[in-house]
């Protein structure tokens, strides 16, 4: 059962920061972030070991996209026995932050998986092109959805956790793999945390997750999130059916905000 659980570290770490940034920008020209913005997390495993790390890197791919990147690896002991390397990319339009192009080529203990998404929005189409087994399908696409990364962009700059009223439930369309769906995330509170880098004032929220191999229940993920202008995660724990799940953020590099950080 931890074998099960490590192998879904940071594939779920991943598959969740992509959701979860919020920012209070309601202007197409004024981006919550930037071409070169960095970010780098520590994952560790019930609070007594390291268990991988993860990275999230944006790039101006041209004139009217960005390139973005997500890498997840195991790291330490866990290497030793089963060893992940995750890669996600998606190219999506600046303007209207809307993906074209998503890439999942994944690693995770000898289970791998190599897909390409190209997006229609015109015809509500997403192509799925699997490497791994030679086959490409067309899928129905939701209006306006976002694949995992795209949306981590999205939401940075459209959307605001101080108009979703607390208790109350924020809906997004996505498109994973070869699914339609509805990513629902409920606002708990606003509060000061502790850091690496000192308080953060952030907001605390908590996704909808599949209870069952994982999770203990849907409620099992809390995550806490920049409340200045870069809406950036900077703290995720879970509950998981066997011990627990931390994220916490360890480094970043060419924020388009400034960091606001409270010191005692």
């Amino acid at each position: 059962m931890i074998i099960l659980i490590l192998k879904n570290t940071i594939r779920y770490f991943l598959f969740l920061i992509a959701f979860l940034v919020f920012n209070n920008s309601n202007s197409q020209n004024k981006y919550a972030f930037k071409s070169g913005e960095w970010l780098n997390y520590k994952i560790s495993y019930s609070g007594w070991f390291k268990a991988g790390e993860a990275t999230v890197n944006l790039t101006q791919n041209n004139q009217d996209q960005f390139h973005a990147k997500m890498i997840g690896k195991s790291t330490g002991p866990i290497n030793l026995f089963f060893k992940v390397y995750d890669r996600y990319e998606s190219y999506f339009e600046k303007k209207n932050i809307i993906p074209i192009k998503f890439i999942r080529d994944i690693n995770e203990g000898g289970y791998t998986k190599n897909l390409e998404i190209l997006f229609n929005h015109n015809l509500n189409e997403a192509r799925v092109n699997d490497f791994k087994r030679n086959s490409s399908n067309t899928f129905s696409l939701i209006e306006n959805s976002q694949d995992m990364v795209s949306v981590f962009y999205f939401l940075r700059n459209f959307y605001s956790l101080e108009d979703l009223d607390q208790n109350n439930e924020l809906t997004i369309n996505m498109f994973f793999d070869s699914e339609n769906y509805k990513l629902k995330i409920k606002h708990l509170s606003t509060e000061y945390i502790n850091t690496n880098f000192g308080k953060v004032l952030c907001f605390k929220i908590q996704p909808y997750v599949q209870s069952g191999r994982v999770f203990k229940k849907d409620e099992s993920l809390t995550m806490w999130i920049t409340a200045d202008k870069n809406r950036i995660p900077i703290r995720i724990k879970a509950d998981l059916i066997v011990g627990s799940l931390r994220v916490d953020l360890e480094s970043f590099s060419n924020l388009n905000n400034p960091f606001e950080i409270k010191f005692n």
